[in-house]
């Protein structure tokens, strides 16, 4: 099943049941969960005009491969924003919760451009790939990703972050219309700033994550993204970091900071 099958069917039952290949361990991709969460949010609003603001993840619970229940409640509608929350279930629990705000374009007199300005990287294909058989999830294997900063995880490095290209792989996915569920699957395909610093192979996986949508996105599903993480501070087991994500014309798209557990 296909990504745009899966957001088909979505807009039209509750009950939805996603495709093979997604798992990250014992769980679903979380970038995939939010993407689903985010296209429930999407087809609910049904308004074209309003586009994504921000919007805030909780990883509840691990989602096992079986169907799953989206429901969707606008808490508020005003003149410009609206407001939604949108629940995943399984097994009669949330596991998943998005809380998102849509609004629409408004005059204002107030300019600010001080966003994070995107890195120079080599082109991607003059970058280094993880080979087959390194041990990345399942899911990793719908993108394509290529390492500018090569700070592998789990290989022991004294520090932390790292940076590069990503894309959906043009051999997985069919070329079409970039969408904002699209975002959320592929922001979340890098691993945790700290997972470098793993000595061996350990979990750590997304509590809390926060995107704040900045440029428009239009783009075509087999366009390439920059990507760059800062980790802020690990320490008792859990980790706080942040990231942006830039387009080729090095226009900021989104950023997005995260808490992350870590068992290691």
């Amino acid at each position: 099943m296909s990504l745009h099958a899966l957001y088909a069917q979505i807009a039209e039952q509750e009950w939805v049941e996603f495709p093979q290949g997604w798992l990250q361990g014992r769980t679903l991709y979380g970038g995939l969960a939010a993407a689903m969460m985010m296209q429930k949010a999407v087809t609910q609003i049904n308004d074209p005009a309003k586009h994504l603001l921000s919007c805030s993840v909780t990883f509840v619970g691990p989602i096992q491969q079986a169907k799953v229940r989206l429901t969707a409640e606008i808490l508020r509608q005003g003149k410009s924003v609206t407001t939604i929350e949108v629940r995943l279930w399984q097994d009669d629990a949330v596991q998943s919760i998005l809380v998102a705000s849509f609004g629409i374009s408004r005059d204002s007199a107030i300019q600010v451009q001080q966003q994070a300005q995107a890195p120079d990287f080599a082109a991607p294909e003059q970058l280094f790939h993880i080979p087959a058989g390194y041990g990345m999830p399942d899911c990793y294997n719908h993108f394509e990703i290529a390492w500018a900063d090569v700070n592998l995880p789990c290989s022991g490095s004294p520090r932390p972050d790292f940076s590069g290209w990503c894309r959906f792989h043009p051999e997985k996915h069919r070329n079409r219309e970039f969408l904002v569920a699209d975002l959320m699957a592929i922001f979340d395909i890098w691993p945790p700033g700290v997972l470098p610093m793993f000595k061996k192979m350990a979990p750590a996986s997304s509590l809390t994550w926060t995107v704040t949508y900045v440029h428009p996105v239009q783009h075509q599903l087999h366009d390439w993204f920059k990507y760059k993480v800062f980790t802020d501070h690990a320490a008792g087991g859990y980790a706080t970091e942040h990231a942006c994500l830039w387009d080729t014309e090095n226009r900021l798209i989104a950023m997005a900071r995260q808490t992350v557990t870590v068992f290691a």
